[in-house]
Order: C-alpha cells, then structure tokens, then sequence
C-alpha cells in the first residue's frame, strides 16, 4: 500500500480529495479487479467510476485518457464523451485517488467519484443545456426579426421580389438551429408522452413549431405556391425564444418557493473527522459512519448524526430544524442532533443515531414525502388538463379547416396559433406551486407538513381541539412530591418509576425519568435500582405504562425491597387499580400486582403564549374545545387561565374520539392538536390535525402537520397562511381559466398571431409562479393578533 503520498492535504487542488485515499473509502466508487499478469507483483488492481465535467468534443475524451494513462499507477483509462464518464483502473501500491483526481483537474477538467455530485452534475448539465438553448434562441430571434423588420415598415411592393426571397432565405437558415437545437426538448417530451399514451403540453407546442416551420419553408421555397409568399419564421424563433425565457424563469422562482426545503434536505455534509483508534482524526465520508463512533465537528459544520457531546462545549444552531433562531448551548453528555450547525468551538460527540434514523432523516422524509404528494385540487387540475388538451388540438383542427379553402397558409398559422396559446400548464401550476411555496414558509418557522392537503383542510375548519399536556403546557413536567409506601425511602420509589417510565415518551414519564437521572443524592443502591430491567412492557395510551421485573434483577435486590413485587404499574388511579386521592394536585401512582407503592405529585406550567393564542383563534370565530385525561381541577385550572369554556377531563383515547365523530356528525370540520403519541386516533381521524413534535418521535406523529418547537402562538398564523394559499391558489385557477376563455377565441379567429401566443402562454405561466412566490413569507410576528 502505498504510505509516501502527498505531504499535505493543501498540495491538492481540493484538499477533501484526500479522504478517498484510503480502501474504506474508495470501495464507494470502486472495485478490486484482478491483475491478470498486468504488473508483476500479484497484487489486485482498483477499477475506479469517475464523473468527468468541462468535456465538450472527442478531443477532450483523448486528453483525459492520455494524460492518466501517462501516469504512474495507473494502468488504463476509458473515458466516455456521451455519459461523462471514466472507468480507471490503477495500483493501490503506486497511485491513490486524490492523485488520479489531481491529474484529471491539471488536465483542465474536473473528476468525480461516481457516487458524489452524480445528482448536482447531472442538475448542471440541465441546466447548462437550457441556457444554451435559450441564448440560441434569442440570438437567431434577434438576427430573423432584423431581417423581417423592412418588410414591417414597407408598402407592398416597394421591396423588390429577390431581395424579399433573399431575405426569407437567410431567416430560414437561422430558424434551423431553434428548430434542431433550442426546440430539442419540445420534440424529445412531445415523443415521450406519445409513446406512452398520455398528452402534455409539449405536445400541442411541438406541433405549433412544425406546423409554422413547415408553411414559412413551403412559402421560402416555392413563394408563387398555394402555400402563398407569407413567412413567419419571426414568429417561430419569438414564441421559442418566449417559451425558453419562461422555463428559465419558473425554474428559478420554483427553486426559490423551495430554497427552505432544499437547504433543510441538503445540509448534512458530506464527510466528517472520525476518531481512529489510537486518538487521531481522519475525514472520512459520512457514508462509512456507525453507531458508536467519535467524531469531531469543527465550527461551522453541520453535525452528521445524533450523538452526545463528550468533549468540550459550544453553542448550536438548530433553527431549519426547530424554527428557533436563539443558539442553543451545549455542554458536555448533552444531546445534538443531525443538521444542526456548530457555532462556537469544535466538539467531539459519539453517534447514537445515524441515516434516516435521526430527526434530521425523519424530517427529510416528511419532506421528500410532501413534496411529492399530490393535493385534491392538484389532481383535479391534472384530470382537467388532458381532455382540455384534446380541446386544444380539436380546435387548431377546426380553425384550419374552416380556414383551408380561403387561404391554406394562414389556416396552419391559425391553427398553430390555437395550440401554443393555450396554457393548461398555468392550471396544473396554480396549485402544486402555492403549496409549495407555503411548504416551505413553513419549514423556516419549524413547521413540518406530512400532506399537502392539509393547507386546504386547515383553511376550513371551524372547530379545534386542544389536549392539554405538552400542547397547552410546557413538556418539562417537574416532580413536586414524593409519597412512598412505608418500606421505601422517597429516592427508592423514583428510581423504580423511573425504570419503567423511560419505556414511555409521554410528559410525565419523561419528567419522572429525568429527576431520577439529576437527582443528586443516588447512593449505591438506587444506583443498583436505576439499572431495574423489564420485559413484557405494555403502555395503554391515556393511561400508563406497565411491565415486568426480570428475575435477574430481582436476585440483586436487597431483601426489604421485596414489597415492590414483580409486576409495576405506572399511570393514574384507575390504571393501577387505587382509589384516587382527593387533592387537586396532579398525580402518577405507582403500583404493583398487589396494590399502591407511591404517589408522585407534579406541577406544570401553562406556555407563556397559550392565552394569547387561544383568543386569536376564538376572534378569528372558530370554537374551542379542551380534551384531557388529566383530573377534572387541573383541567378546569387549566382551561379558565387561557380562556377556553368548553372542556373534558378524565379523557381516554376512546372520549376524545367519541367527541370527534359527534362534532363531524354535526357537519363541523374538526383541527386537533395533541401532542402526538396517545393522541394517534385522533389526530388520524381529524379533518386536519397538529402535533407538537418538540421530542417527539417524528415517525409516532400521525399527524398532517409537525410543530418542531412546539410552539402553540403559530397555529393562529399557519391557519391564516392556508387562507391565504387557498385564495392565491383560487386566483390562479381564475386566471388560467380566463386566460384561456380570452385567448383561445383570439387566436381561433386569427386575430393573434403566432409570437403574441407564445408570449401570453409564457406570461401566463409566469404569473402564476410570481403570484405563489408571494406565499414564501410567513407571518413576520409571532404576537401579531390582528
């Protein structure tokens, strides 16, 4: 292998080629190959897939492969000018990959492992090609309408007939490379489409092309045809030059409605300083990560993975991924998360949780899902736009029949008209592009959606539901008191709820999971009852939580702790089966198999904004309900300091349900907020529904939308936002409507000409675009009530 490589990392032209220098990392893109007599050692060979970027002729194909296999090392080189790529193989004990790439970027080009950047490359490539096209466009554009320009400001015969000719020649030469090359993409959806029987509206636009190229050369060609003398290769090279003009646009302000998601699912980097076992760091890619290993993240750098800081502090910024813009600071055994961004010093964290595992992946997949999803009035808009299609062609067939016997040339130009006027797209846009623009408002304020359809279910309720722990008051339940069976000290019976509590994410169980962990006066033995292992663990939702002590650890327990038995139950009174006591405390009870071991008294505060929330909601007109499973004075407590009337304590999971399917029966369009575990029917059963997702796993969540931070004073402003998507979405439903009730009678009467039809259907597309751009703001204040 080879040990004596580059001195320094800053030798390479990019110095993180450098972590592809070792097998681990290059068997990624690579694969062992056997020597076959090649070298005289019988070591194996690497084939290595790269990506290549800057080739533009064959030419650039030979350099490539010249110049590497000039290299020592390197046994042979293919490069592909179609696919971007080179299959290289090489000696590990002579050459490694930094220095294959370094070749290829001395070269005067760029090279890629296959599995990196393959995406972005091939985005690029797009992207370059588009802009090409267009710039074609308007170049020949400008030359044909320089050409066509005298005959604008001419009377009839005051340009001699050769001149004319001369003139519709040179026009022609210069429309060939719109139609072969700026028109490519046109042809190459229209012929897609077709093979697999479906209509877009390429479609429609490839035959507007063909049809005016094919009467402006009959009219170049032979002028004294029926075809008439009438050339419009002006029109032909504008409406191009419109259509391409437009794409680029609504490419760009797409990508702006969706700059919030793009930079969410693409902020994890792409390698990370992994601790070796004897204490130094090398990057590796995050790729090769596991569960257990340490890594350094530097400032600046976004954390890989899940993990717990074990060495040194700093602050962290977690506001794409929770909506907080306040960095939060982080010690030493405290927990961070994938995506958050370091700010202050670097850290070393071991990874508990890697890949899709982690919130940041889960958060990724909720938007990835989103994204695709399609809503009710989008797939109502799609419907409509294949039969009005078939309108469109119809009618251009009609126009031109009715044309034909008057003068042939202006019946194609008329009917070619027809089908690039019409924009079914600016109807198949009007949703989707609203909706994603809210999307990703959302995101910025720490809010998920898992359906677009929900912005138009939350714009049409009347009624919310509230549940109370960890939606209307703060998760950070704390334990107050401690009343322990005689036998048991106060630190005992905590540790022993406490083991079976942290099976459970619910407020109160993690509240009791956490004073036990902080407690300050764990002796040996609580030490000992803070490792209690269960089985057979159950958790009722609404209830509690129960399970098994293991015999193993029953025979480390000293003598007098027998009364705790085997069997524990944690939860409410009923659930344990005690009588409740008569406080209006909020109250757990532990309990085994033969009855009450301990009563934990909790105390929680209300969030600071639930008032202020609850009366935007109740002056925006809609009604309010509180459903708890908590004791009826803590829920009436509750209720009058934020002002809600209506409420129900002691709630099952089945009462709150109940309750829902009685108000649909009344015809009421139902928003639930919980805090997504025991209310899972519920929130699945709602109109719409909301979780407060702050420590909540994001997969348990059955929920349309996903509150992050948890953050109740947003609910006012996303309900007013999805108003505000669905009018902006009727408008542009009303615009690509009337657009095309004014100009398809235009242009089937010939009083629009072929380049006014490419302009107003590129216009239209982009007003519909522009318009749901102004969605990408949320609501600037969180304590507006207006």
């Amino acid at each position: 292998m080879l040990t004596d490589t580059l001195s320094a990392e800053d030798a390479l032209p990019n110095p993180a080629w450098a972590i592809l220098d070792t097998k681990d990392q290059w068997d990624a893109f690579s694969q062992t190959v056997e020597n076959q007599g090649i070298q005289s050692t019988s070591e194996p060979l690497v084939q290595s897939n790269l990506m290549l970027d800057g080739l533009r002729c064959a030419a650039c194909s030979g350099i490539i492969e010249q110049g590497l296999q000039a290299t020592p090392g390197i046994i042979s080189a293919r490069v592909s000018m179609s696919k971007k790529r080179a299959v290289v193989v090489w000696s590990p004990s002579v050459t490694l990959p930094s220095k294959i790439l370094t070749t290829i970027h001395d070269l005067g080009y760029t090279g890629f492992p296959a599995t990196q950047h393959e995406d972005d490359l091939v985005s690029q490539q797009k992207q370059r090609a588009a802009f090409w096209r267009w710039m074609v466009s308007g170049f020949c554009m400008m030359q044909v309408m320089m050409y066509a320009s005298p005959t604008y400001f001419t009377a009839p015969g005051e340009i001699s007939s050769d001149i004319l000719h001369l003139l519709n020649w040179a026009s022609w030469l210069l429309s060939l490379p719109v139609l072969l090359f700026s028109s490519r993409s046109f042809f190459s959806n229209a012929l897609r489409d077709l093979k697999q029987k479906q209509i877009s509206m390429d479609l429609p636009v490839a035959l507007g092309i063909i049809i005016t190229f094919i009467v402006s050369s009959a009219a170049t060609f032979e002028p004294n045809s029926w075809w008439g003398n009438t050339v419009y290769f002006d029109s032909l090279t504008m409406f191009v030059f419109f259509l391409l003009s437009a794409r680029l646009i609504e490419v760009k302000l797409h990508r702006k409605t969706l700059g919030a998601l793009e930079s969410l699912v693409s902020r994890i980097p792409e390698n990370t300083e992994r601790q070796n076992p004897d204490g130094s760091f090398t990057r590796v890619l995050n790729t090769k990560l596991k569960i257990g290993d340490i890594v350094r993240v530097q400032i600046g750098e976004a954390f890989p993975a899940d993990g717990k800081i074990i060495s040194g502090n700093t602050s962290v910024d977690e506001s794409l991924l929770t909506g907080e813009s306040t960095p939060i600071q982080k010690n030493h055994n405290d927990d961070v998360i994938a995506g958050s961004y370091n700010l202050r010093q670097p850290v070393c964290i071991t990874l508990n949780t890697i890949g899709e595992s982690t919130k940041y992946g889960q958060i990724v997949n909720l938007i990835n899902n989103a994204a695709v999803e399609k809503p009710r009035l989008s797939k109502l808009a799609d419907r409509v736009a294949r039969p009005f299609l078939i309108f469109v062609i119809l009618s251009a067939a009609i126009a031109a029949a009715l044309l034909w016997d008057v003068d042939r040339g202006r019946a194609l130009m008329t009917a070619a008209a027809v089908l690039i006027v019409t924009c079914p797209c600016a109807l198949s846009l009007a949703t989707p592009a609203a909706m994603l623009a809210s999307a990703s408002a959302f995101v910025k304020r720490g809010i998920l959606i898992k359906r677009l359809q929900a912005i138009e279910n939350i714009a049409d309720i009347d009624t919310i539901i509230f549940d109370k722990t960890g939606t209307l008051t703060e998760d950070h339940i704390q334990l107050k008191a401690i009343e322990p069976k005689t036998g048991l000290t106060e630190s005992e019976a905590l540790s022993v709820a406490a083991a079976i509590a942290q099976h459970s994410m619910h407020p109160i169980s993690r509240a009791l999971f956490k004073a036990n962990k902080t407690s300050s006066n764990l002796d040996t033995l609580n030490l000992v009852l803070a490792d209690i292992e269960l089985e057979n663990i159950q958790e009722t939702a609404g209830a509690g939580i129960s399970g098994a002590i293991k015999m193993s650890t029953m025979e480390r327990l000293p003598a007098h702790l027998n009364l705790i038995g085997t069997e524990l139950k944690l939860g409410s009174a009923v659930f344990c089966g005690i009588a409740e006591s008569s406080t209006n405390a909020q109250q757990v009870y532990l309990a085994n198999n033969q009855g009450w071991l301990a009563t934990f008294t909790l105390q929680e505060a209300i969030k600071h904004n639930a008032a202020i929330a609850i009366q935007s909601l109740k002056n925006s007109g809609l009604n309010i309900e509180l459903l708890s499973g908590d004791r009826s004075n803590a829920v009436e407590n509750t209720a009058k300091q934020i002002g809600i009337k209506q409420f129900q304590s002691a709630c099952s999971p089945e009462d709150k349900l109940l309750r829902l399917q009685a108000l649909k029966r009344e015809g009421r369009k139902v928003l639930m907020v919980g805090d997504g575990l025991n209310d899972g029917p519920i929130l699945a059963s709602a109109h719409v529904s909301i979780a407060m997702g702050k420590g909540v796993p994001l997969t348990l969540a059955h929920a349309d939308y996903v509150f992050l931070n948890g953050d109740i004073s947003q609910i006012p402003y996303l309900i007013r936002h999805a108003k505000q998507t669905m009018s902006i979405i009727k408008e542009n439903i009303a615009w690509a409507i009337i657009y095309n009730l004014i100009s398809i009678p235009l242009a089937f009467f010939g009083i629009l000409s072929a380049w006014l039809a490419g302009l107003g259907m590129a216009v239209s597309s982009l007003i519909v675009v522009a318009n749901a751009l102004r969605l990408t703001k949320f609501a600037s204040s969180k304590t507006d009530t207006k």
